[in-house]
């Protein structure tokens, strides 16, 4: 069933997106990715439809114009290095996406009714929270929350995930609607350091719950992408070796917009022993001996 869920990198290209989820592709209803790659002195015209987006730089700086404003996103070298800033674009837009240097874009966005207004966020408006301990210890940057930034639908956030640690665990879900849980649509996109000897890897596991079956077991590589339409996911495997980075969209039909999640009874006690463990000291990532270490 991995087929229908896991897509590797490259798969989904089109033109000059490494990366293309539509809801329509994807067989949903509101969340979506492009991936945007710009060479030296590139320009995108980037239509928004009935989607809000965001603009996310994954390495490089831009600029980008919409209705009659421009903002200058400074950007990052990778992913490990530091939050970055973004823009938000409304639906019913057009923006151009614009780099001198070139660069990785990512362009996260939900179907949405509210035409909100064109905004810039300062990376300075992101600070990581840390999550978990010991080798479940994780880096969480909330770029697109209800409690970090105004959208209609659109959730964003990404995780950074040292060698050999476990990210998004205990397995959980948000396949309901319902006290305690959201009913939203995720999208994880991984970026993995690489090694002495080349490209890194890391695993990614979803299976199924009352909602519909599902059974996703892959070993995912940067630029892939794993789509969760329900079921519970995690653990996110960082192998010994290789930082693990995804970045996370979400969108769903919920009278809310909120991110509730379930843990699944049969692992959430893991939980408890966190609190007798320390955070990994590697983190924050580009702080210490994470620093400029490649996406």
């Amino acid at each position: 069933m991995n087929a229908n869920y896991h897509f590797r990198n490259g798969a989904t290209a089109a033109g000059p997106y490494r990366t293309v989820i539509t809801p329509e592709s994807a067989g949903w209803d509101y969340s979506g990715l492009r991936v945007l790659e710009l060479a030296p002195g590139g320009t995108e015209r980037v239509e928004t439809g009935e989607d809000e987006l965001l603009v996310l730089p994954l390495a490089g700086s831009c600029s980008v114009t919409c209705d009659g404003e421009s903002v200058t996103l400074a950007g990052r070298t990778g992913v490990f290095a530091r939050p970055t800033d973004f823009a938000y674009v409304p639906r019913d837009a057009a923006a151009v996406v614009s780099s001198d240097r070139g660069g990785l874009f990512a362009l996260p966005g939900s179907r949405c009714a509210r035409r909100l207004p064109f905004r810039y966020q300062p990376a300075e408006a992101t600070q990581p929270e840390l999550r978990g301990a010991g080798n479940c210890s994780r880096q969480v940057n909330n770029y697109c929350l209800p409690h970090t930034f105004d959208a209609d639908r659109l959730l964003v956030c990404e995780v950074l995930t040292p060698s050999g640690n476990w990210s998004s665990y205990p397995p959980h879900k948000h396949d309901e609607q319902r006290d305690g849980e959201t009913q939203l649509e995720e999208i994880y996109y991984f970026e993995v350091a690489g090694g002495p000897g080349g490209e890194g890897m890391a695993y990614q596991r979803v299976y199924s719950s009352a909602a519909g079956d599902i059974d996703v077991c892959a070993e995912v590589v940067s630029g892939d992408v794993v789509l969760i339409p329900h079921g519970w996911h995690g653990p996110s495997m960082a192998v010994p070796g290789y930082d693990l980075y995804y970045l996370n969209v979400m969108a769903g039909p919920g009278p809310e917009r909120a991110w509730r999640i379930c843990d699944d009874p049969a692992h959430g006690w893991i939980r408890q022993h966190w609190q007798e463990q320390e955070i990994d000291p590697r983190l924050p990532f580009g702080t210490g001996s994470h620093e400029g270490r490649g996406s």
